[in-house]
């Protein structure tokens, strides 16, 4: 049985508790990974519906490279494991006076598409935009995303070193505001507004850098044969082989520490899990109810204001044929709202807006056109559950999208039997202390990149993981907080003196019985 400085424990399995776990338990380490929901995945869940389940958390998949690492770690290869197809169309959009355009991982197709629907104007006003972002990504990948500890110089000198880019920096601007200077389309400007928002943000108040996310899905997005919730059980499986212990339905009521330094956890029954090392994969905001040492939580202002949450909807429908048909829907689909201001002013002060843009996720339509019923997932933003506050009234029609949807021309007749609700109230009781933020620190602040808890704590042994950890929200970001995460327990684990101290006085110069003065050796 290994000795207790020798286990680490992971609590979350989320996808950043699961690439932790992952690659702790390829370097050899006995990890315990407990979970207190049913299923392995944190908010990559499912539900129920006639065709199949559905998936009811993130839909995107991007920076596949990232997943590409974390199987290396664990000796393998993602495509032993998992079939990913990639999407040709990253994303199809509708506005209410008829246009549609589809963006593509190709950069010049995208740029033609736009020529097509928009004019040429629009399309060099796109071509620019790509490449400011692409060199904003890049000069800030290293120093910020890849790096355990954001480095506010690195960063610096990375926009020192391409002086075109520090527009991108000026304090105050938000990314509304800089998205009016590059596009003169509204359209073109509501659209790459949204990015903002995948990241729980609102353009309206979120700073000019965030144009950058449009980045990540320019590089690619995949599909995961089987839905995204595949993705968590083949972690899952794959940390179980490497000889991990997973422990679902088995929440954590208490951190324990002892002198500064974790010693376990207590969980939901009263017993106790003993470990020197603890990866704590969930909300940062949950830390001053579990820690019995509180003051050494993260400090509010690296968790407060909080993200964006959504009403979001599950179901199986049949697409009708009339109106635009149903060949209408790519894999992932967004109706625009008529208004952006109408839709983010009312988030802004922690209102469900009445006119919302519906992104809609036909998880079945990454290959061929399906027969039948076949399983969606309506995204819509909402604000969270703010604190103290009376129950929020979720929008109470699960089939009111369907009817804004209808003005656009598409149909769908869901079963009404299958349609799952989940609104911010809900991920607030699933998520303890989460306010239903689906990304943690409001991305709102220039500053939340820095603010953003990172992989150490002030609690020795106690590491952090997960969307609402740096470097933040996203299967990538989350999978990359893992590895964050892990690097900094083997590096502690190498440079901690690992032995007991010694009962007597001296150690190394004690006296040898047999030589007398002379050193022992």
């Amino acid at each position: 049985m290994a000795r207790e400085k020798d286990s680490v424990l992971v609590i979350g399995a989320g996808i950043g508790g699961l690439a932790a776990a992952i690659r702790l338990a390829a370097r050899g380490l006995p990890v315990t990974l407990v979970e207190a929901q049913g299923w392995p995945g944190g908010k990559m869940r499912t539900t129920d519906s006639r065709a199949g389940t559905v998936d009811a958390g993130p839909t995107v998949l991007t920076l596949r490279a990232v997943l590409d690492d974390l199987f290396a770690e664990a000796g393998t290869t993602l495509a032993e494991h998992l079939s990913l197809t990639p999407l040709p169309v990253i994303a199809r959009h509708y506005w209410a006076d008829g246009a549609q355009l589809d963006l593509f991982s190709d950069p010049r197709a995208s740029a033609d598409a736009i020529g097509q629907g928009f004019g040429m104007q629009a399309r060099d006003e796109f071509m620019h935009f790509d490449a400011a972002t692409r060199a904003l990504y890049d000069a800030f990948a290293g120093p910020i995303m890849l790096s355990g500890r954001p480095s506010a110089l690195g960063a610096a000198s990375a926009a020192l070193a391409r002086p075109a880019l520090l527009r991108w920096l000026r304090p105050g601007l938000t990314l509304d505001a800089m998205l009016a200077r590059q596009f003169t389309d509204p359209r073109l400007r509501q659209l790459f507004a949204r990015y903002a928002t995948y990241v729980g943000g609102n353009p309206q108040l979120a700073p000019a850098l965030l144009a950058l996310i449009w980045q990540a899905e320019a590089r690619g997005v995949w599909a995961v044969k089987g839905g995204m919730a595949q993705l968590a059980q083949t972690l899952a499986g794959l940390f179980t082989r490497l000889g991990g212990v997973l422990r679902l339905n088995t929440p954590v009521t208490r951190l324990l520490t002892a002198q500064g330094r974790i010693t376990g956890a207590e969980l939901g029954g009263g017993a106790v899990i003993a470990a020197s090392q603890v990866v704590f994969n969930g909300d940062p905001a949950a830390l001053p109810w579990l820690l019995d040492a509180p003051r050494r939580a993260p400090k509010p202002r690296q968790t407060r204001p909080r993200s964006l949450s959504a009403h979001v909807w599950t179901f199986a429908a049949q697409v009708r044929p009339e109106g635009l048909g149903q060949d209408a829907l790519a894999y992932h689909t967004v109706f625009f709202a008529d208004d952006a201001k109408a839709e983010f002013a009312p988030l802004a002060r922690g209102q469900v807006p009445h006119d919302p843009t519906i992104y809609v996720c036909a998880q079945d339509r990454s290959a061929a056109m399906p027969q039948g019923p076949e399983r969606f997932q309506f995204i819509l933003n909402a604000p969270a559950v703010t604190t103290g506050a009376p129950r929020p009234k979720d929008i109470p029609c699960p089939t009111s999208p369907c009817t804004r949807l209808a003005r656009f021309g598409l149909y769908l007749d869901p079963e009404q039997d299958s349609v799952t609700l989940t609104g911010p109230t809900d991920f607030a009781a699933l998520f303890p202390h989460s306010q239903g933020a689906l990304y943690g620190l409001s991305p709102n602040s220039p500053l939340a990149t820095f603010l953003r808890p990172t992989a150490r704590t002030r609690v020795k042994g106690l590491y952090l993981a997960g969307g609402g950890v740096h470097p933040g929200a996203g299967v990538p970001m989350a999978a990359l907080s893992g590895k964050h995460a892990a690097e900094a327990v083997l590096s502690d684990r190498i440079s901690a003196v690992m032995s007991r101290p010694m009962a007597m006085p001296g150690g190394i110069s004690t006296g040898s019985a047999t030589t007398g003065r002379a050193l022992s050796r």
